[in-house]
């Protein structure tokens, strides 16, 4: 296991391997997003399109097709389940936004800042229904399953974390099943359902699962902790937003813990919105710093990378399977 961490630390790790490995079959994707996103009420595809088109990397189709290629899969069921999987992505993202009352994704303005909370969640909801048009047409029960439940899950880790919104006394275990359910189940469906499609034995979905999974949390942590440390344009969205929402993440939930008296009368002003204005958000990086928060929560997400990379450990070596390795690399050190 040392070893591996160890590996985690080289230098500049990219995306481009996965990029460049899955960009034909990347192509019919987008062919499918653009052509199923269309709607006679002109205000869908206009909506639909704002963040759809806004600079993601569509990194969760990426997996499905670099996880199809890892198994030698050569037809093409996947792509259009890779395109149920950015729409499920991209409807979550619609309706956060709305939740958090977000006024930035990406770098740029937010649809519901645009067009209003209503537009949002109403195109939300059609881009779901699209994604389950996808499952339906490919036939399998299997896929339909891995994907429909992913759908509930993600839902009830968004209603699991808006109930721990100011709560700054969640437990890290209450945390981490937050982001196995808001992030890591559509990562792990996403590499799962490509063994289904390569027809593949129950072990080999289970490892592409355990690759998934592994890789959202560290995706997450990874996320939560450079929301304190990044900035607008490298992130997408303002430094400290979670902080002013009241998000209590793995860093505040580490920080809380070793913190003195003072400390967490500190965090309770701060989480519970009585003061989080930008002089509380420099002493809270600094709080943050001085407890290790940050510096801790990067080490549980280059663990959870080296399971997400021993996971694969089943598949052959191949092209595929180094573009998926690099591309845990590139989750945990991305902002840095």
């Amino acid at each position: 296991m040392t070893a591996t961490v160890h590996s985690l630390r080289q230098d500049t790790p990219s995306l481009q391997p996965l990029m460049a490995l899955v960009a034909p079959g990347l192509n019919n994707v987008n062919r499918v997003i653009l052509d199923r996103m269309q709607s006679q009420v002109a205000l869908i595809p206009e909506l639909a399109g704002h963040l759809i088109s806004g600079g993601g990397k569509r990194l969760r189709p990426m997996l499905t097709l670099g996880c199809a290629a890892a198994l030698d899969y050569a037809g093409d069921r996947h792509h259009k389940l890779a395109a149920a999987v950015e729409f499920i992505h991209t409807a979550t993202l619609l309706h956060d936004d709305v939740v958090d009352g977000s006024d930035l994704r990406r770098g740029r303005a937010t649809a519901n800042t645009i067009w209003g909370n209503e537009a949002s969640v109403l195109v939300g909801d059609f881009l779901f229904s699209r994604a389950f048009e996808l499952m339906v047409e490919d036939g399998s029960l299997k896929v339909l399953k891995l994907l429909s439940n992913a759908s509930a899950v993600i839902a009830e880790g968004e209603v699991h974390q808006l109930t721990a919104q100011r709560v700054v006394e969640t437990t890290e275990e209450r945390y981490l099943q937050i982001i196995q359910a808001k992030t890591a189940a559509l990562f792990s469906a996403a590499c799962a359902i490509a063994a289904v499609v390569a027809e593949r034995d129950q072990a080999t979905e289970d490892s592409l699962e355990a690759y998934g999974r592994n890789l959202g949390i560290a995706f997450q942590l990874v996320d939560d902790a450079i929301d304190y440390v990044s900035d607008a344009q490298t992130m997408g969205k303002d430094t400290g937003d979670d902080f002013r929402d009241g998000k209590v993440t793995l860093p505040v939930i580490l920080a809380y813990a070793r913190g003195d008296e003072a400390a967490r009368k500190f965090w309770q002003r701060a989480m519970t919105g009585r003061a989080n204005g930008e002089t509380e958000l420099a002493e809270a990086v600094q709080r943050l710093n001085d407890t290790g928060g940050i510096a801790d929560t990067m080490a549980r997400a280059r663990l959870y990378g080296s399971r997400a990379i021993d996971a694969l450990s089943r598949l052959p070596s191949s092209v595929a399977k180094s573009a998926l390795v690099e591309t845990v690399k590139f989750a945990i050190q991305r902002a840095y």
